[in-house]
């Protein structure tokens, strides 16, 4: 049996897991190791998914079954008791550590981690391709939550590209906006947990005039992947009633700076013309 750990064979694995396998493997990710750690049927409850999903995902994992599974994981929590390194110091040290900023920095990072880990290079680099072609259009939607990652990404594309539209959230104006779409144009949809209907119809509206679409999602995945094999999943659950948009933000903001990259020449000039028009409305203060 391989020691690889149990942690890393399910972020390796995750994009390939079926709905509920992922939903399991969350659960086991949230407060691993121990969280891995029970009878089958207590795992698989706390994750709210079925005995055999549970027996199916260790096999995935390489396994041969439940026994072989968890001897892995209690040779991992025995490793780390021993080992004082692996408790990493506290991220504010004026605070104690279950305090939420150190708690809630805890999870970010290992959301971070997580979502990094999943990432395709390659379909990264084809997004950031299509998003600096001049001869496609771009469009770009979020949802109830995911609105203002949308606009974020709007506003920089804005400045380093032309041809580039938000398309507001209100779903009553999308064939508007679909009027203009063409073969080929990019359609950058951001959707995560609750996943709203009214952005799959727009994917689907958008899928059949042959757009190009780069989904932006979470763990569990939007079913708008089915239209695109351009999706990326990132870690989004916090200790809080809300979830945490920190991996979708680096995500983001990793994509415009690539983006402005590839397209330097002409992003240099759009800027230096947007700063000049700045003066001229004297809008902005300046320092030197």
């Amino acid at each position: 049996m391989s020691k690889t750990a149990v942690s890393e064979r399910l972020e390796t694995q995750f994009n390939e897991l079926t709905r509920a396998e992922r939903q399991l493997a969350d659960t086991i990710l949230r407060s691993y190791p121990a969280s891995g750690l029970g009878s089958i049927t207590s795992i698989a409850e706390k994750a709210g998914v079925s005995t055999p999903t549970v027996g199916r995902l260790v096999q995935k994992l390489g396994f041969s079954g439940f026994a072989e599974y968890q001897q892995q994981l209690r040779s991992e929590v025995e490793s780390t008791l021993a080992n004082p390194i692996a408790k990493h110091d506290k991220w504010t040290t004026a605070a104690p550590k279950e305090h939420i900023l150190n708690r809630f920095t805890d999870a970010v990072m290992d959301n971070i981690q997580q979502s990094l880990a999943n990432i395709d290079i390659q379909k990264f680099d084809k997004s950031c391709q299509l998003l600096a072609d001049p001869n496609r259009c771009v469009y770009v939607v979020g949802g109830r939550i995911t609105h203002a990652l949308a606009d974020y990404f709007f506003l920089h594309m804005q400045v380093i590209r032309p041809n580039i539209t938000h398309i507001e959230t209100t779903s009553n104006v999308w064939p508007h906006y679909l009027l203009n779409l063409k073969e080929g144009d990019v359609i950058v949809i951001l959707d995560v947990r609750r996943y709203e209907n009214n952005t799959l119809k727009l994917a689907e509206m958008a899928a059949k005039k042959g757009a190009e679409i780069i989904l932006l999602t979470d763990q569990w995945v939007s079913p708008i992947a089915r239209l695109t094999d351009i999706v990326f999943s990132t870690r989004i659950v916090a200790p809080s009633a809300w979830d945490s948009s920190v991996g979708s933000l680096l995500l983001i903001e990793t994509m415009i700076a690539q983006v402005q990259e590839l397209i330097w020449p002409q992003a240099k000039q759009r800027i230096e013309e947007l700063e000049s028009l700045f003066d001229d409305t004297r809008l902005f203060r300046k320092f030197v």
